[in-house]
């Protein structure tokens, strides 16, 4: 009886820790390997396709490989998945030797090694009114403010610029995925962003809310769409969402981060 009532015991314990396991995420905030230039600041681009750039992002995606993601989740349009899932069977060589955004040089190339049979777009766009934001600014005759932005604006650009000028692109990668790096993406929207404007003039913490609204609703489909088999996922999204959705996952008892320092060591 007692044997019986022990081994009652142990299957419920499993069960309990079965149902409480966290899934874990490997949250990877990035530079863009493109740089299209749509962001606020001008920053230098980093020679994703040199021989050293290739060799390096061969070794991290071995790397992330082993850590073994079973969903990876990209900063696309989730309104237009059809076509990511068209670049994704397009042939990995001819991508990679010709694309230089991080979806394709890292995520394809890591959710290939995978087998993974499809990326998952999970962005979901909404304005960004930089201008509006600088309009009300003026016309609250925030001088202070403003000068404040010119000067965060352009700390933020040097320090990357000098930065991008001689590390690796892995370094690169773990720069932006410190906490401190994160912070300061962060503190531009509290500090500066959110104060714009006359006392009734919501400009500010409108652009604020939509933004975070923005990684409100990736992270909704970060939810949704990670399944009860999946066991470790990978998101990879642009630094400053990477700052915020690290919040969501913070406060979220489902899931845990799981640092990309600690994957790529």
């Amino acid at each position: 009886m007692q044997k019986i009532i022990l081994l009652l015991a142990i299957i419920t314990l499993n069960l309990t820790s079965a149902q409480t396991k966290k899934k874990q995420i490997l949250l990877v905030g990035t530079f863009h390997y493109a740089n299209p230039g749509l962001d606020v600041a001008k920053l230098n681009s980093f020679d994703i396709l040199s021989d050293k750039s290739q060799k390096e992002l061969e070794i991290m995606s071995d790397k992330i490989k082993k850590f073994g993601p079973d969903k990876i989740f990209v900063e696309w349009e989730f309104s237009k998945q059809a076509e990511l899932d068209k670049l994704y069977n397009k042939n990995t060589d001819s991508l990679i030797k010709n694309n230089k955004n991080e979806i394709t040089q890292l995520a394809i190339r890591t959710a290939k090694k995978l087998n993974h049979k499809k990326l998952y777009g999970m962005n979901l766009y909404t304005p960004f009114r930089y201008d509006s934001l600088m309009i009300a600014m003026e016309k609250a005759n925030q001088k202070d403010l403003m000068e404040k932005n010119k000067v965060t604006t352009g700390n933020f650009e040097k320090n990357h610029n000098e930065k991008i000028a001689k590390s690796s692109l892995q370094e690169m990668m773990l720069y932006y995925n410190t906490k401190q790096t994160e912070n300061e993406n962060l503190q531009w929207y509290l500090e500066i962003a959110n104060r714009a404007g006359n006392p009734d003039d919501f400009s500010g913490p409108s652009l604020v809310a939509n933004w975070y609204k923005r990684n409100l609703y990736m992270y909704s489909l970060i939810q949704k769409l990670t399944e009860s088999t999946d066991n470790k996922i990978m998101v990879l999204v642009g630094a400053g969402h990477a700052a915020i959705i690290r919040g969501f996952i913070e406060h979220d008892p489902t899931f845990e981060i799981v640092d990309l320092s600690t994957v790529l060591k």
